[in-house]
């Protein structure tokens, strides 16, 4: 699973950017190009090493599934590994591998991509094999059965077998009543089960394409030649007619909604979901630079509030986060979290959160304790600063997501310009019931069959 950037973790990361090592941390350098068809191609020069990391990413996600076919894009993520016409299974890793270079691929809610890391000098046979499986992908139906065991698979060992996983995905079906950001992206079960190759043929069809996706370079290039490179491998895809994408508006949610899971677990424990907004316009809104804010003061670091009080003083948690999800392109949330100590309930955990939410609306926040947490997160980020890798995932995401590789520079002085009052403020407006989804893991006995391993080695590739 490749983890991407959070909103709070991107702007952390720039504002720690430091002389010497400013032509890594901004977009000044990044170059743009647009073919006829619709290719969005970024670059982005880092010339310390002869290395490139290609990515395509494709807007596509599990958000843009229909009903009964949950799971279909991770699906079709997987299957874009299994041949085209001129490329055999497994053959794309291969060639990417004896060129030096490594591999893998990611599905979202939002998108899905595909990357490799490789010397300067081998980029054309990346972009040659993505080229062709954009467009000439092969779906062979023994592949496909095996591969849907694969996913299958990865679904038991990444959610089923895990009390959280499981925790999470039942909270979120229930904290939306319509959005599809309900839905898991592995899929639910039973879809996976009935799924079929036409279904995935069809998704692939729909959306796979030139004028739904952005190749993003960075490393030792020189952006013509890679705008002349991408001409010559993606330039004669025919552009596509993409479906329509509606809105999928969220109802707004009118009270308190609780559920119960019972799963066979260890420990007890508490996830509460209070609906928050999404960033869509960075230069216009202030309030998702605040709850980043709120996430960074409540658990940033060991010494925030809530590992420092509820799980250092009072003693009444094993463990205790926040998390706030504000970029994407559906609803917002704003998480709480904790797993409660030996002999304390799940009652006393959620009051407790409860407890620490009033203190930050009551008393609020202390300039030295935001100045605090700003520079602790920053010091956090700071090692990413040099990945050629967190570049190019960050120019992908924020262009996959709609907002724009070009507002760093905006997102910086957003930042900069959060105030106690204005994270206060945050926590009073939307840390309350009628936004709220609470949700209690209630431990069952563990079986006595042993946990299930990890999928077979040869499944590398996931969400």
């Amino acid at each position: 699973m490749i983890a991407l950037p959070k909103l709070v973790a991107v702007l952390t990361l720039l504002l720690a950017g430091l002389p010497a090592v400013a032509s890594t941390a901004g977009s000044a350098n990044v170059a743009v190009s647009e073919l006829a068809n619709g290719l969005r191609v970024i670059v982005k020069p880092d010339r310390r090493a002869p290395v490139v990391v290609s990515m395509v990413w494709y807007r596509i996600g599990s958000v843009d599934e229909q009903g009964g076919v949950t799971g279909v894009a991770h699906v079709l993520e997987h299957m874009m590994f299994k041949g085209t016409r001129d490329v055999l299974s497994g053959e794309f890793s291969r060639l990417i591998a004896a060129a030096g270079g490594r591999d893998n691929a990611f599905t979202s809610r939002d998108y899905t991509g595909y990357f490799q890391t490789l010397h300067k000098s081998a980029l054309p046979l990346s972009f040659r094999l993505e080229a062709d499986r954009m467009t000439n992908l092969v779906l062979s139906p023994e592949e496909f059965a095996k591969e849907l065991k694969v996913v299958m698979e990865e679904r038991r060992w990444r959610t089923d077998d895990r009390p959280q996983s499981v925790l999470f995905e039942r909270l979120m079906a229930v904290a939306l009543t319509a959005h599809p950001y309900r839905n898991p992206v592995v899929g639910w079960m039973n879809d996976l089960e009935n799924l079929t190759i036409d279904d995935t043929r069809r998704f692939y069809e729909n959306w796979y394409g030139p004028n739904n996706a952005t190749v993003v370079v960075v490393g030792d290039v020189v952006p013509a030649e890679i705008f002349a490179l991408a001409e010559k491998y993606f330039g004669a895809i025919p552009r596509k007619v993409l479906p329509p994408r509606k809105p999928q508006d969220e109802p707004p949610q009118l009270g308190v909604k609780r559920l119960t899971v019972k799963v066979p677990a260890e420990q007890s424990q508490v996830l509460m979901a209070y609906r928050a907004p999404r960033l869509t316009k960075p230069a216009e809104e202030w309030e998702p630079y605040a709850l980043d804010m709120l996430e960074s003061v409540l658990s940033g670091n060991p010494a925030a509030r809530l590992p420092q009080q509820l799980v250092k003083t009072d003693r009444l948690a094993a463990s205790a986060g926040a998390n706030y999800e504000g970029v994407g392109r559906g609803p917002g949330f704003f998480f709480l979290s904790g797993t409660p100590a030996n002999g304390r309930s799940a009652a006393e955990m959620e009051e407790g959160l409860r407890r620490e939410v009033r203190r930050v609306i009551e008393d609020g926040v202390t300039q030295e304790e935001l100045d605090r947490v700003k520079a602790q997160a920053m010091a956090a980020q700071v090692y990413q600063r040099d990945s050629m890798f967190f570049q190019a995932r960050l120019i992908g995401w924020l262009e996959s997501v709609g907002l724009s590789f070009r507002d760093e520079d905006l997102f910086i002085e957003k930042m900069r310009q959060v105030t106690a009052e204005q994270v206060r403020e945050v926590a009073r407006k939307y840390l309350v019931d009628d936004g709220l989804t609470v949700a209690y893991l209630d431990p069952q006995p563990l079986n006595a069959a042993p946990p299930r391993t990890a999928p077979p080695a040869g499944v590398r590739h996931g969400n």
